[in-house]
């Protein structure tokens, strides 16, 4: 997800913004910073680039999670419904708060089974959250729906989705509440940053003062504050709002740049029998991060994938990553942690040990996933995409 990728005069020129009044801080020093509010003005790009009501810079999508999660009031006891397919930062943000991670099963969309989730709640469950993993979308219908039935709460992990859409609406800002992460290699960069979306004014002004040690940001002397709960330091720096500002203006370029060179790619291995194509419930909104397509067997996609990385193409097989996928992920497992779980959270966490995701297991380990990236010229692409067609078929 490579905003980095195009990087240059504009995001320079907000940097030197910021360096020019030395105020680094996104609070305070209303003098010295001469006007200069760069976090602030990514906030409202943001609201008006996503149409939702308020925004909340954080320090990182991981801080974006533990802060919305807060704000939404789930802690100890709470289950939160999350799928098997993720990025590590999702459970990690359930722990930091107490909560429990309940992973139940993905379906084709690479995104959370609606039925699986279903049959997971129970009287402890307080909120189902998708990951919309790898830039589109999960079944937001369908998990609405079953919220609503059982009064549960909807938080859209769309760390990895900024800037795709459900039917008109941006992800993120259909739930509760939704987070993303601007790292360096998410679709727009800070470098490091990330972001709460919602329309819920409560839920906004409980994110705004639990990313900044719970201070109102009502007076004008910052030391003067109060502090009407607990917060923590999970603040975004100006230099890196600055770097985000200008990225954010280049969004609806990128999209279309990854939009076009997806097309190619899966026009391409459209034409190969035995390859299916992640399903999109709504395609349109796609970001078109990744192309991800499955092959009948397992050995036949880690085959393809061995294919597409010695032919220099970059290829994502899931079922062996650490980082994305419940397989690899003994530390989760163990429960290997600093700090101990309270006993509560240790005795529910004592299933994962022998836990087994077969119909998981049965989609991801026949899928691939390959990055869309934005610097690539019309020639590359076509390369790359031929490229792509043999490493595919040498594998079939």
């Amino acid at each position: 997800m490579p905003g980095y990728e195009l990087f240059g005069a504009e995001e320079r020129k907000e940097v030197n913004d910021v360096l020019e009044t030395g105020i680094m801080m996104r609070y305070g020093f209303d003098g010295p910073r001469k006007g200069i509010w760069k976090a602030k003005e990514l906030e409202q790009a943001i609201c008006d680039k996503l149409n939702v009501q308020y925004t909340q810079l954080a320090s990182s999508g991981t801080a974006a999670l533990t802060t919305a999660m807060a704000a939404l009031g789930l802690g100890a006891g709470d289950e939160i419904i999350m799928p098997t397919f993720t990025f590590v930062a999702s459970f990690e943000s359930v722990f930091s708060v107490g909560a429990t991670p309940v992973l139940v099963d993905v379906d084709d969309t690479l995104t959370l089974d609606p039925k699986a989730v279903e049959a997971a709640i129970t009287p402890r469950t307080k909120a189902v959250m998708p990951v919309h993993m790898c830039g589109a979308m999960a079944d937001l219908d369908a998990l609405q729906a079953i919220c609503k039935k059982h009064n549960l709460l909807l938080l859209e992990d769309a760390c990895q989705s900024f800037g795709a859409t459900y039917k008109g609406k941006a992800l993120g800002s259909i739930g509760d509440a939704g987070t993303f992460s601007f790292d360096f290699v998410k679709t727009i960069t800070c470098a490091e940053g990330g972001a709460i979306i919602t329309n819920n004014k409560d839920v906004y002004i409980k994110c705004d003062g639990y990313t900044d040690h719970g201070h109102d940001h009502l007076g004008v002397d910052r030391g003067a504050d109060l502090h009407p709960f607990i917060g923590y330091n999970y603040r975004i720096s100006e230099l890196h709002a600055a770097v985000g500002l200008a990225q954010v203006r280049k969004l609806d370029n990128f999209l279309t740049i990854q939009r076009k060179t997806k097309k190619i790619f899966k026009d391409a291995l459209a034409t190969v029998p035995g390859v299916t194509f992640r399903r999109l419930p709504d395609e349109a909104g796609d970001s078109a991060t990744f192309l991800s397509f499955f092959l009948p067997e397992a050995a036949q996609a880690r085959n393809a994938a061995a294919a597409m990385k010695a032919a220099g193409l970059p290829a994502f097989y899931y079922y062996d990553n650490n980082w994305h996928y419940i397989r690899q992920w003994d530390h989760f497992k163990n429960g290997d942690v600093l700090t101990p779980f309270a006993p509560g959270l240790k005795q529910a966490m004592e299933i994962y040990k022998t836990k087994q995701v077969p119909v998981s297991d049965a989609i991801i380990s026949r899928n691939i996933s390959t990055p869309i990236n934005l610097a690539w010229s019309d020639a590359e692409v076509q390369e790359r995409a031929e490229k792509l067609v043999k490493a595919v078929k040498s594998a079939l």
